[in-house]
């Protein structure tokens, strides 16, 4: 796994916010095909709880569902590894004993209202504060995280255009970048504004996972 193992961690963020980040890039659907014998192969990322993935792996027309490993900014599924440093692109391997085949898969674009839902938002004021993670969409249904101040939670969503509703707790953003988390604490019913957390790149020479193929 020399190729894929030279992907860099990401920036220099806390532990917490790594993660998320890297989740969010795994989750979608990866197509492409191996670059020996140019067989497609969708790999696709339904959702991550903590370091466990579902996913769907289809090749030769064969189809199998199971529960991936998620490292970092990597998932392994049995002899399969899949891993991406931007979320567009991703290096997978499969490897069988000295036999290795590797491919160049591209994300397959979401509706425009669902892939600005997707991510981590981030937001505080002096007296409380609010992350609501989106970690996948699929139809009208949001695998959703959040905290809100101090009140924890997560499950299935409801998504509607450019807003997600989960029990009590409600997130919206008109571009992608800006939203707003609406919750209840008691009989209040508060409001607060949040960004997508966007970490910094690392600055890399490596371009392995583009030369993979």
């Amino acid at each position: 796994m020399s190729a894929i193992s030279t992907i860099p961690a990401g920036s220099q963020i806390s532990p917490v916010n790594e993660r998320v980040y890297h989740q969010s890039n795994l989750v979608g659907d990866w197509k492409g095909s191996f670059s020996k014998t140019n067989q497609p192969v969708d790999f696709k990322v339904d959702n991550i709880t903590g370091n466990t993935a579902q996913i769907e792996y289809t090749h030769k027309g064969y189809a199998e569902k199971g529960n991936a490993t998620v490292s970092g900014a990597s998932i392994t599924y049995g002899n399969l590894t899949l891993a991406t440093r931007d979320g567009s692109k991703a290096a997978l391997e499969f490897s069988y004993g000295t036999a290795v085949q590797s491919a160049i898969l591209t994300k397959s674009a979401a509706a425009a209202d669902q892939n600005r839902l997707v991510g981590n938002w981030i937001g505080a004021t002096a007296t409380d504060s609010v992350a609501f993670q989106v970690l996948s969409i699929s139809g009208r249904d949001a695998q959703v995280k959040y905290d809100v101040s101090g009140q924890t939670g997560q499950g299935v969503g409801d998504v509607h255009q450019n807003a997600v509703n989960l029990g009590k707790v409600s997130f919206a953003t008109p571009d992608g970048l800006n939203g707003t988390v609406t919750y209840q604490i008691g009989n209040k019913t508060l409001s607060l504004a949040v960004k997508k957390f966007i970490p910094k790149a690392t600055s890399t020479t490596s371009t392995s996972v583009n030369k993979l193929a």
